[in-house]
């Protein structure tokens, strides 16, 4: 199998940076460009080449598109290998440490003569750094104590997680600091407010009236086992973990503008500032300025409003014709919390009492959600395991009343075509939850219960391919959310383009402190999903549903103020 699109988004990563070490002004933004283009394709880059299309990809001219298919052809790039080898391996280590980038990287090896870690503690040792621009006394300290820390490895990138994983760590910050008295607003930007399925860092933002008192509680977080900068404005801590934190107190006056601008995404930003210099106008994380006034600021509405744009919801942010549609008014109306009524998938585990079956029941109808559909077993290789005892699935049964359904599911692995096991039959099941492990494409006959769902699988294009094609002719749903067995947003946007409806599971028997439902509203989101396009959404005249216990930055609508 070739190199994936994040593989290939990697080498033209490291491409731009070793451009920036050798002293490039144009070219290093244009390959980060690409690379971000080619991180959010909803398919697989090798079907972009077979049909001759990479110039289609934003950012993909014709020099990039040809080290694409090179890379696509061969898994490896000639270009590249010729920068590595032009730059000397120690300088390519200084890039490794924390807080030096190829810029900073490129002034220690042609303005000081550093090229390595050794060499640049001796440079401080000695004293060289002091008195040289740029290099204040606490940045000085900064990188004696990073050469201490110093580590080997491929080319450098900040490393990323998963954002279900930063997802209690942001929940965590916000609570504290929403707490600290005088504190007005406080929201988390960055691509974890976009959405993205992996986070570098985090970046909070807050206005209060003692910004000492917000740093204060946010250095003594339990969590923070560095506090590498703070300055009257900003505190960058470094979480047990690795995961760096940059909090920014800023004017009321300039929350929304500075909320905009670090949200990002960079293209996004780009397209925006580009649109205001067409008005006469000038935006920043300040504000938007029309000559040295400022016209708004304080909210992002007002930013875009000054543009002449509706308010773009932050997963859209990523420069794919969504200012376009917000000056035409047609942004599409995304599902939010509140649409979620049902649920298709629910697994209670195999020693599930009565009583965890009234728990199931109550948080249902706590959250109103109407429908719950409990996996009563499951059936493999003509085979079938039970998944609950006889005494849940009565109390379940009981359970069924006015306003509230729990229809039985069968999950099956494999291939459901012409599944009639004797127990699928007699278990009460009213749908299938099918698991393509793998599915194809072919035409076949129909399963022996309707398949409302395919769940418990993700993957590359050429896997999640058919099985879209599968979906399509049940009239499925596919399930998207966090980790490898369901579909992340990139699928996403590729089934909801497709006619195949998505499904966004609710958590509804997990820990309430779970995020899944919101990282996967967020992903069904960034797909660009509408409340119609989410087969599990509630019906237009419905009311809206509580939102659930998980606390966190708004998934929907501007940020509270």
């Amino acid at each position: 199998m070739g190199l994936s699109n994040e593989e290939v988004a990697a080498r033209l990563n490291e491409i731009a940076d070793l451009l920036d070490l050798l002293g490039e002004r144009f070219k290093p933004e244009a390959y980060r460009r690409a690379a971000r283009s080619i991180e959010s394709l909803p398919e697989g880059l090798a079907r972009f080449a077979e049909r001759g299309a990479l110039r289609t990809i934003p950012g993909v001219g014709e020099a990039i598109a040809g080290k694409v298919d090179e890379l696509l052809r061969t898994g490896s790039l000639a270009y590249l290998e010729k920068l590595r080898a032009d730059i000397p391996a120690g300088v390519l280590e200084l890039m490794r440490l924390p807080g030096v980038g190829p810029k900073t990287a490129r002034r220690f090896w042609t303005e000081l003569g550093i090229e390595g870690t050794s060499a640049l503690a001796e440079a401080i040792d000695a004293g060289r750094l002091e008195g040289v621009k740029g290099f204040a006394a606490k940045k000085i300290a900064q990188l004696r104590a990073a050469t201490g820390r110093a580590t080997s490895g491929p080319a450098p990138t900040s490393a990323r997680r998963p954002i279900e994983q930063v997802w209690p760590i942001a929940r965590s910050i916000l609570d504290v600091l929403r707490g600290v008295p005088g504190v007005r607003q406080v929201e988390i930007a960055g691509s974890f407010r976009r959405a993205r399925e992996d986070v570098g860092d985090l970046d909070v933002l807050a206005t209060a009236t003692a910004p000492a008192a917000v740093f204060d509680a946010f250095s003594a977080l339990a969590a923070v086992q560095e506090v590498r900068l703070r300055g009257p404005t900003k505190e960058t801590v470094v979480l047990t973990g690795g995961l760096q934190v940059d909090l920014r107190v800023v004017e009321p006056e300039a929350f929304g503008a500075a909320l905009q601008y670090f949200t990002g995404s960079k293209d996004h930003n780009v397209r925006l500032r580009s649109l205001a210099r067409e008005q006469g106008l000038k935006v920043n994380e300040y504000g938007v300025y029309r000559g040295e006034q400022r016209i708004a600021g304080a909210t992002e509405e007002d930013v875009y409003g000054a543009l002449g744009l509706a308010w773009i919801p932050p997963e859209l942010r990523e420069d794919r014709g969504e200012i376009a549609e917000a000056a035409s008014g047609r942004l599409p109306r995304l599902v939010e919390p509140g649409d979620l009524a049902e649920e298709w998938h629910v697994h209670l585990p195999r020693d599930a009492t009565e009583r965890d079956a009234a728990r199931l029941v109550a948080e249902a109808k706590r959250r109103a959600i109407g429908t719950v559909g409990v996996v009563v077993g499951v059936a493999e290789g003509g085979g079938w395991q039970p998944q609950l005892a006889a005494e849940v699935l009565t109390a379940l049964q009981r359970s069924r009343g006015p306003g509230l359904r729990l229809p039985f599911a069968a999950e099956t692995r494999g291939d459901p075509t012409g599944l009639v096991p004797a127990d699928l039959l007699s278990s009460g099941a009213e749908y299938l939850i099918a698991v393509p492990e793998p599915l194809s494409s072919r035409d076949a006959a129909p399963p022996p219960l309707p398949v409302r769902l395919l769940a418990h699988f993700g993957g590359p294009p050429e896997v999640i391919g058919p099985a879209l094609d599968r979906a399509r002719a049940w009239g499925a749903a596919v399930e998207i959310g966090p980790g490898s067995d369901r579909l992340d947003s990139a699928a996403a946007r590729t089934a909801r383009l497709a006619g195949v409806p998505l499904a966004v599971p609710t958590g509804l028997a997990r820990s309430p402190d779970d995020p899944i439902e919101a990282v996967a509203l967020g992903f069904a989101r960034r797909a660009g999903a509408s409340r119609a396009e989410v087969a599990n959404a509630r019906d237009p005249g419905r009311p809206p549903r509580p939102a659930p216990k998980v606390r966190g930055p708004p998934r929907s609508g501007p940020p509270r103020r």
